[in-house]
């Protein structure tokens, strides 16, 4: 089956994102990519359980007395609702639908960013209200490079979404393209699941003690 041949409602395949040789390398490499991650982001979790709340002094601000819970629980909602929408988008691309994929992409990136936007406001609060900085505890330490390297990997996502909105727009749905959209998404759904960690682990249970 070529990659460039032209497809129809009924002969696109059920599972495009796997239907060519390297389809399937990018599947399964992806998946071990993902390996890597998790065994790095659980030793950030690790560091960050082991510092939490260790700071210079009795008066620094601890996890209860600076977290924003209501800010951070929208945040969530609007990141845990781009996964879906990012579902939303390979329903349509398993249907070989392109412009509704590229819709719903749309609107995941545009959550996506509203998260972005919400994080680095909290951190800019943290740091003038609560002189919460990277270099001001341990505790500072461990929350930003946990917290930031999760919304480092949110921007790189974004990034890779565009990317391949913009290079794919006046070509359509081909075989060659399917893995490149499926493997996005499932690092953007990665992605959601540490958050809803890092949101339990580090705000939830932040804010009792």
């Amino acid at each position: 089956m070529q990659m460039d041949q032209k497809f129809t409602d009924t002969t696109w395949p059920a599972a495009p994102e796997k239907a060519t040789l390297e389809g399937k390398n990018k599947y399964l490499g992806f998946w071990l990519f993902l390996g890597g991650e998790t065994v790095l982001f659980a030793s950030l979790f690790a560091t960050y359980l082991a510092l939490k709340d260790k700071v210079p002094n009795a008066d620094a601000a601890l996890a209860k007395d600076i977290f924003d819970l209501p800010l951070t629980f929208v945040a969530t909602m609007l990141l845990l609702t781009s996964s879906l929408t990012s579902v939303y988008a390979m329903y349509h691309m398993k249907n070989h639908d392109f412009k509704r994929m590229q819709a719903w992409l749309v609107v995941t990136v545009l959550l996506g960013a509203g998260f972005l936007g919400l994080e680095i406001y909290e951190f800019n609060h943290y740091v003038h209200e609560f002189h919460h900085t990277f270099t001001s505890s341990a505790f500072g330490s461990a929350f930003y490079t946990l917290v930031g390297f999760h919304g480092a990997h949110v921007a790189f996502g974004l990034l890779w979404i565009t990317s391949l909105m913009l290079r794919n727009a006046g070509r359509g749905l081909n075989l060659y393209n399917a893995p490149k959209f499926y493997v996005a998404s499932l690092y953007w759904h990665f992605i959601d699941v540490v958050w809803v960690f890092i949101f339990t682990v580090v705000y939830l249970m932040g804010m009792v003690g």
